[in-house]
C-alpha cells in the first residue's frame, strides 16, 4: 500500500509539474488577450489517468505555480479551484466508458474535455466579475473560449494516443486507480 501511495504522489508531481511548464513555457498569446497554451491539456489528461483526488492536486497545483511564476498570483488560488475542478468533472465523466469500446471512451473523453473547458470559462468568467465587474469578465470570454478549444483538441488528441498505447492501464495498475 505504501508503494501505490508514493507512486501515485509521483505521478502528481510529474503531472503538475507537466501542467506548470506546458503553461508557463508553450505559450500562444491572443490577439483576444490573454494566451492559448498546452497547459489544458495536461489538467485533462491528469484527471483522466490520477483519478479526482490526486488528479485535481495535480491540475490545480501545477496551474497555480504557473500563475505565481508568470506573474498572476492574484489568479493563483482562483486558478488552483477551477483546474482542480476540472479534473473531477473529466475523471467522473470518464469514469463510465473505462473498459468499455474505444469509440465510447473517444466520445466521452471529447464531453468530459468541453465539460471541463465550460468549468473553466465559466470559473473564470465569475473571479474577473469580482475583480473588474461584468464588462471586464465578458472581456477574457472571448479568449478563455479560445484556449478551451486548444486544451479539448491537445487532450483528446494526448488521450487518443495514451488510450491506444495502454499508458493509461499501465498507469492504472501502478497507482491503483480504480474505475
Amino acid at each position: 500500500m505504501e508503494n501505490k501511495n508514493l507512486i501515485k504522489l509521483v505521478f502528481t508531481g510529474l503531472l503538475a509539474a507537466l501542467v506548470c511548464v506546458s503553461t508557463a513555457v508553450l505559450v500562444v498569446p491572443l490577439p483576444t488577450g490573454g494566451f492559448a497554451n498546452l497547459g489544458d491539456c495536461f489538467v485533462i489528461i491528469a484527471g483522466y489517468m490520477l483519478g479526482p483526488v490526486y488528479g485535481a492536486l495535480a491540475a490545480g497545483i501545477g496551474a497555480g505555480l504557473s500563475d505565481l511564476f508568470l506573474g498572476y498570483g492574484i489568479y493563483a488560488p482562483a486558478t488552483f479551484v477551477i483546474k482542480a475542478i476540472m479534473a473531477i468533472v473529466v475523471f467522473f465523466i470518464t469514469k463510465a466508458a473505462r473498459k468499455k469500446s474505444f469509440a465510447l471512451q473517444i466520445t466521452l473523453a471529447i464531453v468530459a474535455a468541453v465539460a471541463a473547458e465550460i468549468v473553466m470559462i465559466g470559473g473564470y468568467f465569475v473571479f474577473e466579475v469580482c475583480l473588474y465587474g461584468a464588462p471586464g469578465a465578458l472581456a477574457d470570454v472571448l479568449g478563455n473560449a479560445v484556449q478551451g478549444v486548444f486544451g479539448c483538441v491537445t487532450s483528446v488528441i494526448v488521450y487518443t494516443v495514451l488510450e491506444r498505447t495502454k499508458l493509461f492501464n499501465q498507469a492504472n495498475k501502478l497507482t491503483g486507480v480504480s474505475y
